[in-house]
């Protein structure tokens, strides 16, 4: 049974026009594809962010960290985040605001297994972050309450 549409034209059309961040960076941390959802989620144009390194998302104080991990994978080709599971970090809008975001990572190896490079599908989780927050604020301020009360 063969799809109705052409997989290739689907999978470019998906790609581009995901409402997530899809953002691959070559094995220096470059950022060589940028779609609309990043646009979106980062306020940078395509044309602003291709050939630009990851550094224009990834908060300051963060940076030292993020570039160990980063270099770690490319350098053994293995990452606990390659798998599925979601690592949740804060990120830097164009703005300059700090956004939380979710992710997962697709490590990419060229013909001989040699890391080339790292896709990441992102999502902006920020308004969650923050209700969470204030849920867990109001929970702790109902207990002093309660403690407060009881003596």
């Amino acid at each position: 049974m063969s799809l109705p549409i052409d997989i290739d034209r689907f999978c470019r059309t998906l790609i581009r026009e995901a409402p997530d961040a899809i953002i691959f960076a070559d094995a220096e941390g470059v950022i060589r594809f940028w779609n609309r959802g990043a646009e979106r989620i980062f306020g940078f144009a395509e044309a602003e962010a291709l050939g630009e390194s990851l550094d224009i998302i990834i908060p300051e104080n963060l940076r030292a960290r993020h570039w160990e991990g980063f270099s770690a994978t490319m350098r053994s080709g293995s990452t606990r985040y390659g798998s599925g599971e979601i690592l949740a970090v804060p990120a830097l809008r164009k703005d300059g605001r700090r956004i939380s975001i979710e992710f997962t990572i697709v490590p990419f190896r060229d013909d001989q297994a040699r890391m080339i490079g790292i896709a990441a599908m992102l999502r902006d989780v920020t308004a969650r972050f923050e209700e969470m927050r204030t849920l867990r604020r109001e929970l702790a301020q109902r207990a002093r309450d309660q403690t407060s009360a009881s003596e």
